[in-house]
């Protein structure tokens, strides 16, 4: 493995003039998040089937060439669990790669499960060991040892050998559109933009509050995350999420009763903080009842439910047996209990899981179509 690192303006237009004869690139990054809200770019890789490069982002102040690589909408631009490289570099350029192939999602759809790891997908296709000693390095520091750069540029390397194999795979099994919806959805900014008024509901806790208690929540959870993206901090170095919660729960009517709730102990907060926060307190009990925020009613499922949930399992089992995949692939018994309650902003219900496995259940749902038993085997008729 030949990896060529760059580090000046020049050898880097060069490097994207290579790569820009290509119909696919593969794209990886190493990154640096625990002291700041955005991810600090530490090395860009990417990789073709005769070059791989580690581009130093901290050496070179104008990556332009990168953003018209990345714009070039006739290049197919591979990832293995694109998400968190798509929101450096939305951060980064203002911009999404686009076209993108995750080989995360595609390997799920070809029945290797959810969420397979980068090192288990090489040594399932490749045989390879992956050497992950440097996974928690400090990629910030200058100069990158050979050992960091051999890890990062393998990262690419050893991707473009797999892309083939995968896209081999589909293609035999006549799935290469299937993955068309899940793929584009990768390349909209929203997915990488979170809504502070919606921040709340990822407080674990926030289901113990009722009432005005959410209200507090919300204002004080989105007041964080402003903060947090001004200042270019984490989330919780501005004011934890214990915090949040004994805020929304003790509804304190001063600064000094702030500071003193035990989960304020050691915090880093100010008075002019103390004073946002009692300001989003005051502004939350002025809503009317029905703009406070609501719970999802949660019930348990009765009997006839719970039979209505086994008999859709047992759909989807034969749905994923037919396709040769593993039924939580397509959808967990959580997701077939939330469906029989009536949600449906379900994954299930979405992209590839909507066209091969969502629409049958609905459709059984609605009545549309039945189960019974043709020749000892279970069978839907519609």
């Amino acid at each position: 493995m030949n990896i060529e690192y760059i580090d000046n303006f020049a050898a880097l237009e060069h490097a994207c003039h290579q790569l820009g004869q290509n119909r696919s690139i593969c794209v990886d990054t190493e990154f640096h998040r625990e002291t700041t809200y955005y991810p600090k770019l530490a090395l860009i890789q990417l990789a073709d089937a005769q070059h791989t490069y580690c581009i130093d982002p901290l050496a070179i102040s104008n990556l332009q060439p990168l953003a018209g690589l990345f714009a070039n909408n006739t290049i197919l631009k591979i990832f293995h669990a694109a998400w968190q490289d798509m929101e450096i570099f939305l951060h980064t350029f203002g911009m999404l790669p686009a076209p993108v192939f995750d080989t995360q999602i595609a390997a799920a759809l070809l029945g290797m499960g959810e969420q397979i790891g980068y090192a288990a997908l090489i040594q399932e296709y490749l045989g390879e060991d992956i050497d992950k000693s440097q996974t928690r390095t400090d990629w910030l520091q200058r100069p990158l040892s050979d050992k960091q750069i051999e890890y990062a540029g393998g990262d690419v390397y050893y991707l473009c050998k797999v892309y083939p194999m995968l896209a081999e795979q589909l293609h035999a099994l006549q799935r290469e559109d299937w993955l068309d919806e899940d793929f584009r959805a990768l390349c909209n900014p929203q997915l990488y933009t979170p809504d502070p008024q919606d921040m709340w509901r990822k407080i674990k806790a926030h289901q113990k509050l009722r009432g005005v208690e959410l209200a507090i929540l919300q204002a004080t959870t989105a007041w964080r995350e402003n903060t947090a993206q001004q200042r270019d901090k984490p989330r919780k170095r501005i004011i934890s999420d214990d915090a949040l919660v004994d805020i929304a729960r003790q509804k304190p009517s001063t600064a000094a009763q702030i500071f003193s709730l035990r989960s304020m102990q050691n915090a880093r907060f100010s008075q002019d903080d103390a004073n946002a926060i009692l300001h989003c307190i005051e502004q939350a009990k002025k809503l009317p009842q029905d703009a406070w925020p609501k719970l999802p009613k949660y019930r348990k499922l009765g009997t006839d439910e719970d039979a209505l949930v086994d008999a859709l399992t047992a759909l989807l089992k034969q749905q994923a047996a037919s396709h040769k995949i593993n039924p939580a692939s397509i959808a967990s018994r959580k997701q077939l209990e939330a469906l029989v309650s009536g949600e449906r902003d379900l994954p299930l219900l979405q992209g590839w899981r909507m066209h091969h496995g969502g629409q049958l259940l609905l459709d059984f749902l609605d009545g549309k179509s039945t189960l019974s038993v043709i020749n000892d085997k279970l069978t839907c008729t519609t």
